[in-house]
């Protein structure tokens, strides 16, 4: 209560949040959703899932639609069965939990591997990667505009930015990163991360990918890094095995959903 004896107004509490972040003619809308821990299990979802489906994501000519769900939770698996969307990507969350017993890369002959140089590589990074990633619904996508923000992110340091040439052509990458330790989100010491790693068509077979993986690894490691983790799309065979053998695990999946109409036309 205050002096005068009246009760205090409380602010309202936040009990979810769903937001779509809307796509062009060649990417999808995407919704993210959140519901605060202690307000589960109360239709909180469900509720803001009927809004969104009766607007934002409301079905319209020329427009996709697509949902992540962060994590295995059971009720998202209820919630998109509900709305009848079905899961048409998972993307895995691998931890190497010991980096010391990760061997030395070794590349092949003629290869080098060196650090990224701003001012000097941007150009030639974006051909080798919209190249290595001409599949891939987002990374094959980046701009000039998106590596400039990228650089610009607190967490950018060119040294973990590695890059493989032979005769001054770009081959491929290996670009890491490093989470701060942050209690608040379950981080308690820094975590390492094989942010992205890409190999050109036309250099593949050569064993570049595990070479640039462990050399990406091998950075971590040299800046004390305990735990290192990575993102890696399900159906993605070569990278899962490549990562697995190197001792990588599965921890955590992301999976993204669409209609059934449109998980079925994409099938």
């Amino acid at each position: 209560r205050r002096r005068d004896g009246r009760r205090r107004q409380q602010a309202p509490l936040l009990a979810g949040a769903g937001v779509v972040v809307r796509g062009d003619a060649e990417t999808p809308d995407v919704l993210e959703m959140v519901v605060r821990p202690n307000c589960r299990q109360h239709g909180v979802g469900g509720r803001l899932a009927d809004a969104l489906a009766a607007d934002a994501l409301a079905p319209a000519p020329g427009r996709t639609r697509r949902a992540w769900a962060h994590g295995e939770h059971e009720a998202a698996v209820r919630l998109a069965s509900r709305f009848a969307w079905r899961p048409v990507r998972e993307l895995w969350r691998m931890r190497l939990t010991a980096p010391q017993e990760i061997a030395a890369p070794e590349p092949p002959a003629g290869v080098q591997i060196r650090a990224f140089e701003p001012g000097r590589d941007e150009e030639a990074w974006l051909r080798a990667n919209a190249a290595a990633f001409a599949d891939h619904p987002e990374q094959g996508r980046l701009t000039r505009q998106d590596l400039e923000a990228r650089m610009a992110e607190d967490w950018f340091d060119p040294a973990g930015f590695l890059l493989a040439e032979e005769d001054g052509r770009l081959l491929g990458f290996h670009w890491t990163k490093v989470h701060p330790a942050d209690p608040a989100e379950g981080r308690h010491e820094p975590v390492g991360e094989v942010y992205v790693v890409g190999v050109v068509p036309e250099a593949r077979g050569r064993g570049l990918g595990r070479v640039l993986t462990l050399a990406g690894v091998e950075h971590l490691r040299s800046r004390g890094l305990g735990a290192i983790m990575l993102y890696t799309d399900a159906d993605n065979t070569p990278a899962v095995q490549l990562y697995t053998a190197l001792g990588f695990a599965r921890w955590d999946v992301d999976t993204m959903y669409a209609p059934a109409d449109d998980a079925d036309a994409a099938s």
